[in-house]
C-alpha cells in the first residue's frame, strides 16, 4: 500500500478510466468514480473488476457517485470527446477547487475548454497508450502489456504515486510536442482504418500510398504548430504495430457509437487552416468518415 494515499476522482470509468481507478484503488488510494446512476450503483456495489495479463485478475473497491461533491487531489477525465461537455456537469467548479485535472482525451481542443471551465484547477495535458475495454459496468479487459501515461508538467511526486500503482509515467516539458506525437499517429490510424474498415496490416499493404500522403500532411501541420514530428518517425512506429491492430474509432463505428472524427481529424484540419498548411487527403477522409457515420454504414 502507498504510504501517502491520494483521493482521486475518475470521470468516465470505462476501459481507460476503470483501469486507472482500479490500479490506484488496489494501491490504497481513495477512488471516486463519477458516472450515470446505473453505472455508479454497479461500481458502488461490486467495485471495479479487471482482467489483465499484465496485472492479473482482481477486483478493487471504489466509491461511486453521479456528481463530485467534495474536494479531491486529482481528477482523471477519461470520457470520449463526444460526451465531454455533458460529462463535465458531474464536476462542478466549486467542488473541484484547485485540484489537478488530467484529461486523457484524443485531439487538441479539450485543454482550452477545461482551462476555461476550471480556472482555479491545474489542468495538465496528458496522453495514454493502452488497450483497455469496458465489457460491462465496472468490468475492464486490459489486453496490452503496458499502460503508459505522458504528462506535460513537472509533477514528480504525483508521477511517483502513479508508478507505485503500476502505471508507466513519463513527464515532458512541451505539451504541444506531446499532444502532436500522439495525434500524428492516431489521426492516420483512426481515419484510414475506419474509412476502409480494415486493420493496420491491410492499411499498410493495400493503402500505403494513401497512408504516406496522410502522414506527410499531418506531420507538416504538426511541425507548423511547433512540434518536431517527422513522417519517417511516425511511419516507423506505424510499421511496427501488430497487423491485427484496429483503432478505437473503427470499433466505435462498428458498434454504432458516436465517433471522435472531429476531435481527431477535425483537429488536424483546424490546425492546418490556422497555419496555412494544405491537407486535402486528410480532409477527404474526414468528410468520408463523417458521411459514413451519418448514413450508419
Amino acid at each position: 500500500m502507498n504510504a501517502t494515499p491520494l483521493t482521486v476522482a475518475v470521470l468516465g470509468p470505462g476501459g481507460v478510466g476503470g483501469l486507472i481507478g482500479a490500479l490506484l484503488a488496489r494501491d490504497g488510494h481513495r477512488v471516486v468514480c463519477l458516472a450515470g446512476e446505473e453505472t455508479a450503483a454497479a461500481l458502488g456495489r461490486d467495485g471495479l473488476r479487471v482482467e489483465s495479463a499484465q496485472f492479473g485478475d482482481f477486483t478493487a473497491a471504489v466509491e461511486a457517485d453521479t456528481r463530485l461533491r467534495e474536494p479531491v487531489d486529482a481528477v482523471f477525465v477519461t470520457v470520449k470527446q463526444t460526451s465531454l461537455e455533458q460529462a463535465l456537469d458531474r464536476v462542478p467548479p466549486p467542488a473541484l477547487g484547485g485540484a489537478l485535472v488530467v484529461p486523457l482525451l484524443n485531439g487538441l481542443d479539450h485543454l482550452r475548454l477545461l482551462r476555461e471551465r476550471y480556472p482555479s484547477a491545474g489542468v495538465v495535458a496528458g496522453t495514454i497508450r493502452v488497450e483497455a475495454t469496458r465489457t460491462a459496468p465496472g468490468r475492464v479487459e486490459h489486453t496490452s502489456p503496458f499502460v503508459d501515461l505522458e504528462l506535460a508538467a513537472p509533477l514528480d511526486g504525483f508521477a511517483e504515486q502513479l508508478r507505485h500503482a503500476g502505471l508507466g509515467v513519463t513527464l515532458r516539458s512541451d505539451e504541444t510536442a506531446m499532444l502532436w506525437d500522439k495525434l500524428a499517429f492516431l489521426a492516420p490510424l483512426a481515419l484510414l482504418t475506419t474509412r476502409h474498415r480494415a486493420d493496420v496490416g491491410s492499411i499498410r499493404s493495400d493503402r500505403r500510398p494513401e497512408l504516406l500522403t496522410v502522414l506527410d500532411e499531418v506531420t507538416a501541420v504538426a511541425r507548423a504548430a511547433g512540434a518536431p514530428v517527422t513522417a519517417e518517425a511516425v511511419l516507423s512506429f506505424f510499421d511496427r504495430v501488430p497487423d491485427t491492430m484496429r483503432s478505437s474509432m473503427q470499433r466505435d463505428a462498428e458498434a454504432g457509437r458516436p465517433l471522435e472524427v472531429d476531435a481527431i481529424g477535425g483537429a488536424v484540419l483546424r490546425a492546418g487552416a490556422a497555419h496555412h498548411v494544405e491537407t486535402p487527403v486528410t480532409a477527404r477522409l474526414v468528410a468520408e468518415v463523417a458521411r459514413l457515420t451519418a448514413r450508419e454504414v
